[in-house]
């Protein structure tokens, strides 16, 4: 089965759905799936916002848009949608999807999942609360004929799943095969960033003006497959993209989903032609016996003010202003943050100049209001010479605290609701793995490289890194550029010994008093770095730089280590 891939998330480039639909690949056949990923954390707590405004909203409105254009080319190439832009409202969206086939004169069959929302088990104050299923739900839509299928909020790989369950007639104990479509979901679960988008090696790619193509899979009935992208299209896919796009957000080497629990190290690599990289050898065991739980509540309101300090005595300046606006400040969070000094003898102005951010969070509105923003406003001609700020005082806005929850299986029904209405509850497995022991180090298993000479050069001399966020933890995926080099091996070993807890806290200052995570992957040359709580309550409420920490693995990779000269 071929199976594409158009959305990484709510707000990803329009025009892509018509490009899978339009697009071939070397043999001139067209996908026989296209899924969209438009659910994040972050997404399902602006959604929830929507439905305050809107109970009938709740769903991603952009695929509404792009189904307008495309529906009709989806079907006069029979290829069959599958999307989560259900998010809070899959019913919804749903009765949507039929008013614009209707609208355009066709005859879809539309089938949606349900059963994600569990705001009353206990949840009853959540902005949201929704569990994670599986694919099993979109398989027997599928299967029943549905040409576009909508969720709320499965796992991002069980958009792919579902398909491949349906086409190759999968049961719940295919464990091998089920978690080798959970990979290739993974892989295409981000749209391009697994052809080259936030990629380390970005300098490698294609620099045609061709903007990126979305990934495809071709999943074989064993679980294996092929990422590859269509003819023509930009960007690259490579041994090191797709390890880019798997290292993304994960955690463990044990990957949870909630129809298998898939064994990250057991994965292999191999590029077998241009733009061309198999995925084998993935194995998996019996999915946890509890489901994970998205939950969003209102953490109450925030707002932000940034001054501009340029030229001599920085430091004392931002000194000045923190003493003049602190007594007045109300809110009960208030945290700031100065940028780099600049260096000395700029020759721009800009390059003069640094930012001292001041962002301020309360449950209540006014004290992050003008109770904030008026005592900001009137120091600029009573504080620092030069005084100016970024923007004009704002309004306070809601912000969201995120958190992870488990519930019985039992307690969650997960339903298909035909395109004739009919209603099937999909059945829980029977069999789940023992996830007991699968916490902190993961010691490395090779051995200590002898004595020699090392030089300071930075981490990212021939190493890769993607990361991200998994609510308040950061994951740090590091891995050594796979470029033939014939110290590909060496520098493996190398990685691998040096990445531990102690070396990443040297490298993360903030991570110091924080639980840090190592997990090695042999098989992709990698590490993955777990920072507990590097994010606080999550990138709605965090009140740090990079709230996702999207750019921590360009800063690691910048830091400088010891290097052994004979890997170098």
């Amino acid at each position: 089965m071929r199976i594409g891939n158009c959305s990484g998330f709510y707000g990803d480039r329009l025009s892509a759905m018509r490009e899978m639909l339009e697009g071939r690949h070397e043999d001139g056949q067209s996908l026989d799936y296209l899924t969209g990923d438009y659910l994040a954390e972050l997404t399902m707590l602006i959604l929830g916002k929507d439905t305050m405004k809107d109970p009938s909203l709740g769903y991603a409105k952009t695929f509404v848009r792009q189904l307008e254009d495309c529906l009709g080319l989806a079907l006069e190439n029979g290829v069959k949608i599958v999307s989560n832009a259900g998010g809070l409202n899959p019913a919804g969206l749903a009765d949507r999807v039929r008013e614009v086939a209707s609208g355009l004169g066709l005859d879809v069959n539309v089938a949606h999942v349900e059963g994600d929302d569990v705001r009353s088990l206990g949840f009853a104050n959540a902005l949201t609360a929704n569990a994670y299923l599986g694919g099993f739900g979109i398989a027997a839509a599928l299967r029943e004929g549905a040409d576009v299928v909508v969720t709320g909020r499965v796992t991002d790989a069980s958009v792919v799943v579902g398909p491949a369950v349906a086409h190759h007639g999968w049961t719940p104990t295919s464990y091998d095969e089920l978690a080798g479509a959970v990979v290739a979901g993974h892989v295409l679960e981000c749209g391009t960033q697994a052809t080259g988008g936030n990629f380390s090696g970005f300098r490698s790619l294609p620099h045609d003006g061709r903007p990126l193509g979305f990934p495809l899979a071709e999943i074989a009935a064993d679980g294996s497959s092929v990422i590859t992208k269509h003819v023509g299209t930009g960007g690259a896919v490579t041994v090191d993209t797709v390890t880019a796009q798997l290292l993304y957000e994960i955690q463990t080497t044990r990957y949870l989903n909630p129809d298998v629990t898939t064994h990250l190290d057991s994965i292999e690599l191999r590029e077998t032609g241009a733009d061309r990289v198999e995925i084998s050898g993935v194995r998996g065991e019996a999915p946890p016996e509890r489901l994970k739980v998205c939950v969003n509540e209102l953490g109450g309101f925030r707002n932000t003010v940034e001054f501009v300090l340029t030229g001599l005595d920085i430091e004392a300046k931002a000194d000045w202003v923190r003493e003049q606006l602190a007594p007045r400040l109300t809110a009960t969070e208030v945290a700031w943050t100065l940028g780099s000094v600049p260096a000395p003898d700029a020759d721009t102005e800009e390059g003069a100049s640094c930012l001292l951010r001041c962002t301020v969070k309360d449950a209540e509105p006014d004290p992050v209001g003008r109770a904030f923003t008026g005592p900001a406003v009137e120091l600029a001609l009573a504080s620092y010479p030069g005084f100016t700020m970024t923007a004009p005082p704002a309004q306070p806005t809601p912000y969201g605290v995120y958190r992870p929850e488990y519930v019985d299986r039992a307690s969650v029904t997960h339903t298909v609701v035909h395109a004739d209405g009919r209603r099937e509850v999909i059945a829980d497995p029977t069999e789940f793995a023992e996830l007991s022991g699968e916490h902190g180090v993961r010691p490395s298993p090779f051995p200590a490289p002898s004595d020699s000479m090392t030089r300071r050069a930075p981490l990212g001399s021939f190493v890769h890194a993607r990361s991200g966020d998994k609510g308040g933890d950061a994951n740090l995926g590091l891995w050594i550029v796979n470029d033939g080099s014939e110290k590909y091996d060496a520098r493996v070993t190398w990685l691998q010994k040096l990445i531990t807890a102690k070396k990443v806290r040297e490298l993360v200052p903030e991570a110091a008093d924080l639980d840090v995570e190592v997990y090695v992957l042999p098989n992709l040359g990698a590490v993955n770095v777990l920072i507990r709580g590097l994010l606080g309550d999550g990138v709605a409420a965090s009140t740090r730089f990079d709230p996702q920490a999207k750019g921590l693995g360009e800063w690691v990779r910048s830091r400088m280590v010891h290097i052994d000269e004979a890997v170098l």
